[in-house]
């Protein structure tokens, strides 16, 4: 024990219960604010925008955006080619080595290929808008909208291969503000367009915001200072090669994800209706809120960092286990929140139009709390280039959540699209494990399997409460859990970032959170 005025300086054991020093998970901690700060904006930001569109769209209305949602995420995989993907791990490998024309021209080369990869993207999906409409609504009503949607195919792949520049040199903070000034921007856009068009307005509302994230992206990317070097347009077509030789695996595992996610809305726009799937995809929406920001670091700063010791198996063990802790800390207080006020966080922030998504949103928080859990594993595939493996595994999944989602739904009706979501990436924890222990021999650390042993537990307790107890008894019963856990979560991360780090010294300044900061730094 130390003296309570004065922080003891010694590392805390944490990722494997031996000290070390706790920059690497203030390094994770710093990704994860900037992501979660720019996050917290867009969350803000989208809730505004969510109960705009609910009340001038409606149930349907959103239905049929997330349908074209998944029609354009479907056509931008197509497009982008993994493209994107693979020059996030060029530049990234290039930068860390300090190889500055490598970076150079793998950047002009990127460009170059987004620009024609967007055009013939935009062009095939004009051409099969009349096949998609009939799939996807039982007649051709839509196939002028979804070939307009055509033009946010080529901007999104623009735009894309700008963030990909970003994110491969590690630029967070540009990402970050990339992210806020397109939904504060975007969402003036659409909710303007909604009430002035009402649902005419969603497909111009959506090329206007693909429009706006491609002005943005553009102009943090063009502020990276690059090397002076020249490259051919035929040397950017072979360079192109090795990037697409690993991008091809990125876009069968991207085309499938897409096509599971139109198919599930088609299933559900066919099986029963467009509200339903306006349900499905306001619940599947709420659910990720509080996980987004955990994710979106893990591909901005994790990754990156990943591949640069994609050699050394033990460090990216390491790695893979901190990012785990920090983003279980994260994420759990916001998510066994959700889980405990979800009736009143779908009237709050949609209608009471939407009241059926409430079972929904429990399930799918399970999902986003094991999805926490088995992110950091995919990763090390695409560390280590195994995009072979990465492909056949995704390919694997998601034909198996269309399969359940079917046999679900047929058995339960709609929750059943949830409970399905939910079992998906229960199965896919247990999966990737066995995997990775036979490709890096990794294994969770002590200090992982610590945490679970009280979270699991606390997340079931929440889900039980509805279920037993009156509604207001079972709101109160879930916010007192989620309080004694959002202690345990913040007691647990001051002990790995340290008693230095600027968050612990905020919260050591805090009247009554010091005491709680200390006695973790004491403990």
């Amino acid at each position: 024990m130390v003296n309570a005025s004065v922080p003891d300086e010694t590392p805390k054991p944490c990722s494997n219960g031996s000290p070390r020093a706790s920059g690497s998970y203030a390094a994770i901690l710093r990704s994860s604010s900037i992501v979660g700060g720019a996050q917290v904006i867009n969350m803000a930001v989208g809730l505004v925008r969510t109960k705009f569109v609910a009340v001038l769209i409606g149930p349907a209305g959103i239905g049929l955006v997330g349908i074209y949602l998944s029609i354009t995420t479907l056509a931008n995989t197509l497009a982008g080619m993994g493209i994107q993907t693979s020059g996030v791990r060029d530049v990234a490998k290039h930068h860390g080595d300090g190889n500055t024309e490598a970076v150079a021209a793998t950047v002009i080369t990127l460009r170059r290929i987004c620009w024609l990869t967007g055009v013939a993207g935009a062009a095939i999906l004009a051409a099969a808008a009349p096949w998609i409409s009939q799939i996807s609504f039982g007649s051709d009503e839509y196939t002028l909208p979804i070939a307009l949607l055509g033009i946010t195919v080529f901007l999104n792949n623009l735009a894309n291969g700008q963030s990909a520049i970003l994110q491969g040199t590690r630029r967070i903070g540009d990402l970050a503000r990339v992210q806020v000034l397109g939904a504060i921007m975007g969402t003036l856009v659409s909710v303007g367009l909604y009430t002035w068009l009402g649902m005419a307005g969603i497909v111009p509302a959506l090329i206007a915001l693909s429009a706006i994230t491609l002005l943005v992206s553009t102009h943090y990317s063009r502020k990276i200072p690059l090397a002076p070097v020249s490259v051919t347009w035929r040397q950017s077509l072979v360079d192109a090669g090795g990037l697409l030789k690993f991008g091809a695996s990125m876009v069968v595992a991207g085309f499938v994800g897409a096509v599971a996610t139109y198919a599930i809305r088609a299933i559900l726009s066919n099986q029963l209706d467009l509200q339903a799937v306006g349900i499905y995809t306001a619940a599947f929406t709420l659910s990720g809120m509080f996980v987004k920001f955990v994710l979106q670091a893990m591909g901005a700063d994790f990754y990156p960092r990943l591949t640069a010791v994609s050699n050394d198996h033990a460090e990216m063990g390491r790695l893979i286990n901190e990012q785990t802790e920090v983003g279980l800390l994260l994420a759990f207080p916001g998510l066994l929140a959700t889980l405990a006020l979800a009736p009143w966080v779908i009237t709050l922030f949609y209608t009471s139009e939407f009241a059926p998504a409430a079972d929904m949103l429990k399930w799918f928080v399970v999902g986003c709390m094991a999805r926490v859990l088995s992110w950091p594993l995919g990763f090390s595939f695409l560390a280590k280039g195994q995009g072979k493996l990465f492909a056949t595994t995704e390919t694997a999944f998601q034909t198996f959540h269309v399969f359940i989602v079917i046999g679900f739904i047929h058995w339960i009706g709609l929750v059943g699209a949830a409970i399905a979501f939910a079992t998906l990436y229960v199965v896919h924890i247990a999966v990737m494990l066995l995997i990775t222990r036979q490709t890096i021999g990794f294994h969770w650390s002590r200090s992982v399997l610590n945490q679970l042993t009280w979270m699991v537990p606390a997340a079931a307790l929440v889900f039980l409460y509805d279920l037993v107890l009156p509604p207001v008894a079972s709101t109160a019963a879930g916010t007192l859990t989620t309080i004694a856990a959002t202690i345990f979560c913040l007691r647990h991360l001051v002990t790995c970032i340290g008693p230095n780090h600027r968050v612990t010294k905020t919260l050591i300044r805090l009247p009554g959170a010091s005491r709680l900061v200390k006695g973790a730094l004491q403990a």
